[in-house]
């Protein structure tokens, strides 16, 4: 058994994005994704489902095409092969994301 925190983030980076694997087991995974302030990534089109909770902080993201706005406490189901991008994330409070990974 291993005890972890989800807050406060202290490893905020400075460009990019930083993932951290909470759980691995089978065909899931865990990850708290830490976002630097104004931070742009991706696109990322993946092999596998992923779900995303803005744990702090504001978002936006291009899902498919299509412009997604996140502000803390909002989920987002991306089903697998499905192209997105983080566009933006706020610098205060900086993006917090938990995101699981199916398959």
């Amino acid at each position: 058994m291993k005890k972890q925190l989800l807050f406060p983030a202290t490893n905020i980076p400075e460009a990019g994005e930083r993932f951290e694997d909470l759980l691995v087991r089978n065909d899931v995974r865990i990850e708290r994704i830490l976002s630097a302030p104004g931070c742009a990534s991706g696109p990322y089109d993946q092999a596998h489902d992923e779900w995303v909770l803005l744990l702090q902080g504001q978002a936006v993201l291009e899902v498919a095409g299509e412009r997604v706005e996140l502000t803390a406490g909002e989920m987002l189901d991306i089903p697998a092969r499905t192209v997105h991008s983080v566009l933006n994330t706020s610098t205060e409070p900086p993006c917090i994301w938990l995101a699981v990974h199916l398959g």
